[in-house]
């Protein structure tokens, strides 16, 4: 019999109301729960239990969820994890400046129970490599493995959240084929209706930024979307 492993998620938001609510779908769907009530006590949460998931309300005290997420991502043990950031509907501003500090989404509140569990199912899945799909991809210098979840440039590796490695995945596997905002939305996010596609433009300038000299290899198709082009040497 094999047994799965539950997914642990680590909530972090300064109100209990708000932390009870999420704890009981997430654990009614299967998940274990980890909870913080600000900034550094997440930090120490994310660091001691190694979450699959961080869920991460931006307006907390001492140290606010922007920095909380800026912190996670220089550190080379918790940079990979998946951050969803949690923001209030009005806060425009905090929500590009969530996605530029490197979290993979971001939700509004209020949201329904069902979003938010539906955005963690579909982060989680990008860590899964279908039975079938090849496990390694190489463009000239550039060169992903995806069990191991792993991207390198001239042998030199690079930090890449899920969701931007996901999106280089998508990009390679469909080298020289134009995506739209959209397609990739639904490709790489796994939302299934429209969206704010400057996700997808604050991604791709993360992930060029990333990627150094190779930033060229993603080009830009004006008014459609981006491709993964082969420079000819």
């Amino acid at each position: 019999m094999v047994t799965h492993v539950r997914a642990k998620i680590l909530i972090v938001d300064d109100e209990p109301d708000a932390i009870e609510l999420i704890r009981f779908n997430l654990k009614a769907s299967g998940y274990d729960v980890v909870a913080a009530e600000d900034g550094e006590e997440a930090l120490l949460k994310a660091r001691k239990f190694s979450p699959d998931l961080i869920l991460l309300d931006i307006m907390l005290p001492e140290i606010d969820g922007l920095e909380v997420c800026k912190i996670l991502r220089r550190d080379p043990a918790t940079a990979k994890l998946p951050i969803i950031m949690l923001t209030a509907k009005a806060s425009e501003i905090d929500r590009v400046l969530g996605l530029e500090f490197g979290a993979d989404d971001y939700v509004t509140k209020p949201f329904s129970p069902r979003e938010l569990l539906l955005r963690i199912r579909n982060l989680l899945k990008r860590r899964e490599t279908p039975e079938g799909e090849a496990e390694k991809l190489h463009v000239q210098g550039l060169e992903i493995d995806i069990p191991a979840h792993e991207a390198r440039v001239e042998g030199k590796p690079i930090t890449l959240t899920h969701t931007e490695f996901r999106l280089l995945q998508v990009l390679m596997e469909r080298k020289g084929r134009v995506q739209s905002r959209d397609q990739l939305l639904q490709d790489v996010w796994g939302y299934d209706q429209m969206i704010d596609t400057r996700t997808v433009d604050t991604h791709v300038r993360r992930l060029r930024e990333k990627m150094g000299k190779f930033a060229n290899y993603i080009g830009t198709v004006r008014g459609v979307g981006y491709r993964l082009v082969e420079p000819v040497e």
